[in-house]
């Protein structure tokens, strides 16, 4: 396979230092470090030169005089840096307070712990703790619950569970809330954890309370854990605590995620002090259930009600008007942004409004909000780039990468992931090449998504080696990996190489899915092997994968195109629910067969049964009009497709009916759709 010559476009995937242009000094700030250069010269350091110790002098000014008759200066100093989570100034006062024997306060390391929490550090985390000890406040309940807190934040689990083992009150609620609350927004999917400590509190007797109850109902939501959030619904209305309008509001997110969207109505029903939270939950549990209509619907009534979204409403309603092409929908919401100015300034509703546009296909708009704002980020530039790549603008796209990072922007792991299916259909493989290289410096890899995308983008240039290597070096393999490698045998033609994969996907704890199934038929009617499609039928039937309609329509086309259409017929009347796609299969199973009169017979009766043809099912028909020289079935299908259904006429339908009417000698009648075509590109 020829790999396509790439366009004199190097991405210069690397990171670049900052960008000088953004980089602003007042004339204060100037003289500021001009006075404090001259004053204190440069020296360099001297390796063999032992490190000072910590003086006085070395302190801050504010902290003068360090002694120990006025420690409450210090304390103010301290818990001035950590509001300002300048922890690094605050743990230097705090190693020269040990030194010189000064205690430290509780209310000092309650600010040191907060600012800790923020900022997320680990080894700042462990400092803090260490002179915690030093002061002889191990045992202080709540900055123990603090601490709990503190690591989970930071990640650390492991020490967080060891700081709350050594709580000696654990029959109060407040070191359990902060194990809970911690181990909820690690996102490690630690829902056993959550369960476990929920139940151990029960067991001991632990007085549940609404932040109890909230943070565990979060964590089933995040698991679907649907039948342990029926039960805590019920604990929750025999303890009287339902009536809250957070727990509502956590149990409308938890049926919601659960796919039980019913349930969730219901709540919301049942809330008589509706707040934005409320109406959050439920627009982005529609939307989340891919129900955009009714979560737009929510949007109107909430507004009716006198309550006008907030920023976050506006970041979950402008992927959902993208999704339904609402441009004129998008420009309402547009106008609200820029009404209300402070959200005009978010970086989150100005990467929705790009993205909004660009799904919309108005990539104009989409770049007006881009080149408009005064500041960007990796997620703005990224919703362009994506935009590029939904308006088949694939070499904007590579381009913008590269403009990203002259703007001092480096690309994440989503930015790499959006890019490289722009290289898979370009064929471009040293840009992939390069985007290859970056994820492995940057470790983006090894990410199972990532690695997919790769094995495609080489299989796609007809580098099946580097596909290969990139499964064979994957640790963890999903179903979509294992499905990518077959299709990459498939791409460049080893068809027996991919049964083989099929096969040892069989013997490992990733079975195939109805996705693999399919994909593995369309390699039986591509060879036209009747045994192995059966083997396939077996395990369909096994799986129950029969009712699934892409599934259910690959094994009548894989029976149709061995020759069997009583067997294609059989599995078309044993599905319940028929759809275009199943009935635009027995009709490709009779045109494979040459019946094609009882192929237009079968288009017939799918219209009239009320069953909508769509694009392809019209290729299909036109397909077995033009082998079977059936004219005037062509054009009343045709007529059918402008006129009744509205479905896009593509050049491929054209071409068709105007190569059979040029054949049959009707070239009048092929010269007016030659015509036709010609006005509509």
């Amino acid at each position: 396979m020829e790999v396509m010559q790439s366009p004199a476009l190097s991405l210069h995937l690397h990171c670049f230092p900052i960008n000088p242009l953004n980089i602003y000094i007042t004339h204060k700030q100037f003289s500021k470090i001009k006075s404090s250069t001259q004053t204190r010269p440069v020296q360099t350091q001297n390796p063999n030169k032992k490190h000072q110790q910590f003086d006085e002098k070395d302190a801050f000014p504010a902290s003068l005089p360090l002694h120990k008759k006025n420690p409450q200066a210090i304390y103010k100093d301290i818990q001035r840096f950590a509001r300002k989570n300048q922890l690094k100034d605050a743990l230097t006062i705090m190693d020269y307070m040990d030194q010189q024997g000064i205690p430290v306060n509780p209310t000092t390391f309650s600010a040191l712990i907060a600012a800790c929490t923020r900022l997320k550090s680990l080894t700042k985390a462990k400092e803090i703790h260490t002179h915690l000890r030093i002061n002889g406040l191990q045992n202080n309940e709540f900055l123990r619950t603090k601490l709990v807190h503190m690591y989970t934040s930071c990640g650390s689990i492991e020490d967080a569970k060891r700081v709350f083992d050594e709580c000696t009150s654990t029959a109060t609620v407040y070191p359990w809330n902060a194990l809970i609350r911690g181990t909820v927004i690690s996102g490690k999917k630690r829902y056993g954890d959550v369960l476990s400590a929920y139940q151990e509190m029960r067991v001991n007797g632990v007085e549940l309370n609404e932040y109890t109850f909230s943070n565990v109902i979060k964590s089933f939501a995040g698991a679907s854990a649907l039948k342990q959030g029926f039960k805590t619904h019920a604990i929750m209305i025999k303890n009287g605590m339902i009536s809250s309008s957070v727990l509502r509001t956590s149990l409308i997110d938890m049926y919601f995620k659960c796919g039980k969207t019913r349930l969730a109505h219901n709540m919301f029903e049942e809330l008589h002090d509706r707040d934005i939270v409320a109406w959050g939950a439920m627009i982005a549990g529609f939307a989340h259930n891919r129900r955009q209509w009714e979560a737009l619907d929510y949007v109107r009534w909430m507004v009716s009600e006198g309550m006008y979204p907030n920023s976050v409403i506006i970041t979950t309603i402008l992927p959902v008007i993208g999704e339904v092409w609402s441009r004129r929908l998008g420009q309402e919401v547009h106008c609200y942004v820029l009404k209300m100015k402070g959200y005009a300034r978010e970086l989150s509703i100005q990467s929705g409004l790009i993205d909004m546009y660009c799904k919309c296909g108005d990539m104009g708009s989409g770049r007006r909000v881009f080149y408009g704002s005064r500041e960007r980020n990796v997620v703005s530039w990224t919703a362009l780039i994506s935009g590029y790549v939904s308006n088949g603008r694939l070499d904007q796209a590579l381009r913008s990468v590269v403009w990203m990072q002259q703007e001092g922007y480096r690309p994440d792991v989503v930015t790499v992931a959006t890019v490289i299916p722009v290289c898979t259909k370009l064929k471009t493989l040293k840009h992939g090449k390069e985007i290859h290289a970056f994820s492995v410096k940057k470790l983006f890899l090894p990410n199972v998504s990532l690695t997919t995308s790769l094995m495609k983008m080489y299989s796609k240039c007809g580098v099946l080696d580097y596909s290969v290597k990139l499964f064979d070096g994957m640790e963890a393999r999903n179903v979509i990996a294992w499905t990518a490698m077959i299709d990459s045998y498939v791409e460049n033609g080893c068809i027996y190489e991919a049964f083989d994969v099929f096969r040892f996907m069989q013997w490992s704890k990733h079975r195939p899915d109805s996705v693999t199934m399919a994909r593995m038929l369309s390699i039986c009617i591509k060879i036209k092997t009747l045994k192995f499609g059966k083997e396939i039928h077996g395990h369909i039937l096994k799986k129950d994968f029969e009712s699934i309609p892409f599934v259910s329509s690959e094994l009548v086309k894989m029976y149709g195109s061995c020759g069997l259409v009583h067997s294609a017929e059989s599995v078309f009347n044993a599905v319940p629910a028929k759809g275009s796609l199943t009935w635009t299969a027995i009709i490709e199973a009779y045109g494979y067969n040459s019946l094609w009169q009882d192929a237009i017979k079968l288009f017939d009766e799918m219209i009239s049964r009320k069953f909508t043809p769509n694009d392809f099912t019209f290729k299909v028909v036109l397909s077995i009009c033009d082998q079977a020289g059936l004219a005037d079935d062509a054009c009343r299908i045709f007529e059918l497709m402008s006129k009744r259904y509205k479905v896009k006429i593509s050049g491929e339908h054209y071409a068709i009916i105007i190569g059979l009417l040029n054949r049959s000698g009707r070239t009048t009648a092929a010269q007016r759709f030659i015509d036709m075509n010609n006005l509509s590109s």
